[in-house]
């Protein structure tokens, strides 16, 4: 898989938090209450990334997971309809998320987790089905694995030695 880094400093970031849990651990005074956040952000532009954030309370777990998803973020590959060059699916633990190229005015046809993710990284038409596991933070690991996986053809045909038009027939 390819990671390129993101210099994030002159990116106009969107930010759209995906869960908040709230974890207990027990402990002998009581219990000790704390919470969790998934964040994704983007700049609707072919930049996207998630992370989680961990904190006492609520605001300062999302500026943790804000902080996160900014360091984890990635370039995805949108062609000029605003869809993905080829169907793929992505993996993340027991979660796979199909990715579909769509058609102009499909719009974005995906489930929660995963939508926030594709809406953030700029696509406009996009289908997507969630298999697998349901768990949030899979979901969305696994759609993001998935857009990073894809080649462009002009990726394809440079690593074949052929041109774009042999490639696409």
């Amino acid at each position: 898989m390819k990671h390129t880094i993101i210099d994030a400093s002159q990116l106009e970031l969107e930010e759209k938090v995906v869960v908040i849990k709230r974890v207990t651990k027990v402990v002998k005074g009581g219990r000790n209450m704390r919470f969790a956040a998934l964040v994704v952000v983007g700049d609707k532009n072919g930049h996207v990334g998630a992370g989680t954030g961990k904190a006492a309370e609520v605001p300062e777990a999302i500026r943790k997971g804000k902080e996160d998803a900014i360091k984890n973020m990635v370039n995805v590959p949108i062609n000029e309809i605003g869809s993905i060059p080829h169907d793929w699916t992505g993996k993340f633990g027991s979660a796979s998320v199909l990715l579909k190229a769509s058609p102009e005015g499909t719009g974005i046809i995906a489930g929660g987790p995963a939508r926030s993710v594709l809406e953030l990284a700029g696509y406009k038409n996009i289908r997507t089905k969630s298999l697998g596991s349901n768990n949030k933070q899979n979901v969305v690991l696994a759609t993001i694995n998935g857009l990073t996986s894809l080649k462009t053809p002009e990726e394809v045909a440079k690593l074949r030695g052929k041109s774009v038009e042999e490639i696409l027939g």
